[in-house]
This record gives C-alpha cells, structure tokens and sequence, in this order.
C-alpha cells in the first residue's frame, strides 16, 4: 500500500507542483528533492547553509515517514558546482556518520530556483539502519 507523505506546511508543492514531499511502500521511503530553503520559502546563502538546511529537511521528511537518517540506502545530489563538494562533504558528515548509504553526485547547470545550489534527494528502508 502506498502511502503519501506530506508534512505541514508542504501543501502547496503538493498542489501546485502536482508531487508528494515523500512515499512510504512498506518500509521502504522515497524523499523528493530537497534545496536550502528556509520556513519561510528563501533560499539560503552559500552552499554550506544549503546542504545543512536540505539534510535538515531530509530528516524531517524521514520523520514524518517513521525513519532516521541512519535509515538512508541511497543519496543521490545535484550540485551547480561540482567544485562545492568539499564543502558538501563536511556537512554531510554531520548528519551521516556511520554506515554510509550509496551515494551518487551529479553536476547540473541549475536546480529549479536560480539561487539553488545543491538538491538532495533519499530513499531510506525503515529500521534498516539500527
């Protein structure tokens, strides 16, 4: 059984942009994409403040679906510049620090908003991650 999962304060991207902020299928959760955009929908400064307020995002959408972070199996992130993983990496192993999930990095040219830097997006499998 499929099961939407759309937190609050996530309506209106599932009206206006027609997408689900996350779907649970048993205990496997797949996470739309996330950028740095804060609670009041602005886009964060920098790359480093974009990647900690997307995996923050990622977190809560996890939550909300009955998971951890621990539970990810698969990362994958665009990056405008493929020169700001460095900087990608270091936030990333706040929130990951063990058992790391696959991971795939793909440069893009642009993410949906111009100021965007890096989008995350997850597929965690419930429990799986201890």
């Amino acid at each position: 059984m499929k099961t939407l999962i759309n937190p609050q304060g996530t309506e209106q991207n599932y009206d206006d942009w027609q997408m689900s902020d996350s779907v649970r299928v048993g205990d496997t959760i797949w996470i739309s994409g996330k950028v740095g955009i804060d609670q009041n929908g602005n886009i964060c400064e920098g790359v480093e403040q974009q990647t900690r307020r997307a995996f923050e995002r990622v977190q809560h959408s996890l939550a909300e679906a009955g998971a951890t972070l621990n539970d990810i199996v698969e990362l994958v992130t665009y990056h405008v510049s493929m020169g700001d993983l460095d900087t990608f990496m270091q936030v990333k192993s706040e929130f990951i620090q063990r058992d790391f999930p696959a991971w795939t990095a793909v440069g893009v040219t642009e993410l949906y908003a111009p100021e965007a830097l890096v989008e995350i997006k997850a597929t965690a499998v419930v429990g799986c991650g201890g």
